[in-house]
């Protein structure tokens, strides 16, 4: 059996064959836009990596929809329509499509990830602006902390610790990329700074907003919000300690490379209006090698509850274990006794999964 069809399972060799042509379109509309997942993926386990392009080119086709064009009002509803009919199995013809519909039914993938996804998508385009860390959060769950759980699920975590871990590295990478992106984002007319951090700071947002300019009292608002991503990046060695061992590089690396953005705007004097952070060939080469050799994390912030923002990400993933399958008909005895077996395991398995949500239902309520 091939990686590919370890993927989406055994099928015909022509259904295979598509299939195979729909993920290589998608990692080639990757190439551009999508970089540093890349250079992360290719540490990643094919099995892993493959289904994993099809979620980052949906995602990236999605964003470029909301963000390009004179309708972008209306591209949030066209891609509501375009996820009904993947999880119905009848996608629209495209590769992303296509890919997102085997990937999203061999993998269990909850319909509630994609649609937090666009929820945060229509945020941006309504404009709206976050008070507070907490607030930020929100946002932050849905843009990214959805594409974490979504990976998880891809490396057969299902545990609601696991689910956490990678849901405050998606958070945290977000939290990287606004600090980066301050200048860009605000010539655009976005501001994703806490505003009560810019009022404290002695800005008034909408004054800076008209007229986005870098100063001291800037730098330490920038200051907050990357040191929240720190803090978010030092749970994630739990998660990334309960990663099959081949999994554990590829998502290293994606947290080294997104946390050096971070460093590098605080090397620039945390002027991220002037110019863009941009993390060199050389040092990637380094963190991709860091990334490579650290594969026994510490595991101490494994049990740690979600964040507040995240929980829904974690229940819906958690809730989205695949249920056993009936008994099958006109099986021999011997055969019969395996699937006994293997039905006990697996619902030994979800026992766990639901123990475990307990547990941190339990953490939450202390």
């Amino acid at each position: 059996m091939t990686p590919l069809a370890t993927v989406f399972g055994s099928r015909p060799p022509e259904l295979a064959a598509a299939a195979r042509a729909d993920l290589a379109a998608c990692r080639a509309a990757l190439r551009n836009g999508s970089k540093t997942f890349l250079a992360a993926s290719f540490l990643l386990p094919r099995g892993v990596h493959e289904p994993a392009s099809a979620l980052y080119a949906f995602c990236r086709l999605a964003d470029d929809a909301v963000d390009a064009g004179d309708e972008r009002g209306d591209a949030v509803v066209r891609l509501r329509e375009r996820l009904r009919l993947a999880y119905a199995g009848t996608p629209q013809d495209d590769p992303a499509d296509r890919a997102l519909a085997l990937v999203v039914a061999r993998h269990h993938i909850p319909a509630a990830l994609f649609a937090a996804l666009l929820e945060g998508f229509e945020w941006d385009l309504q404009g709206r602006r976050y008070d507070t860390l907490d607030a930020l959060h929100e946002y932050a769950a849905r843009v990214a902390g959805t594409v974490g759980a979504m990976m998880a699920l891809l490396m057969g975590v299902r545990s609601a610790e696991g689910l956490a871990r990678a849901c405050d590295l998606g958070v945290a990478m977000q939290l990287s990329n606004i600090a980066r992106d301050v200048g860009e984002d605000a010539r655009l007319g976005r501001l994703y700074l806490p505003r009560a951090w810019m009022l404290d700071a002695g800005l008034d947002p909408d004054a800076w907003l008209a007229a986005p300019v870098f100063n001291p009292a800037l730098a330490g608002v920038v200051r907050r919000v990357l040191d929240a991503a720190e803090a978010l990046y030092a749970r994630v060695d739990g998660g990334v300690a309960r990663l099959p061992l081949a999994c554990r590089p590829g998502i290293n690396a994606a947290r080294f490379m997104y946390a050096e953005i971070g460093r590098e705007v605080a090397r620039r004097g945390l002027d991220s209006v002037s110019g863009r952070a941009r993390v060199s060939a050389a040092r990637k080469s380094w963190l991709l090698l860091r990334a490579a050799l650290q594969l026994a994390p510490s595991a101490a912030a494994a049990a740690l509850p979600p964040l507040p923002a995240n929980r829904f990400l974690v229940d819906a993933a958690v809730a989205a274990s695949p249920r056993p399958e009936p008994m099958p008909a006109n099986r021999s005895m011997v055969e019969r006794v395996v699937w006994t077996f293997e039905l006990f395991a697996r619902l030994e398995q979800r026992d766990r999964l639901r123990a475990s949500g307990r547990s941190a239902e339990a953490d939450l309520a202390t």
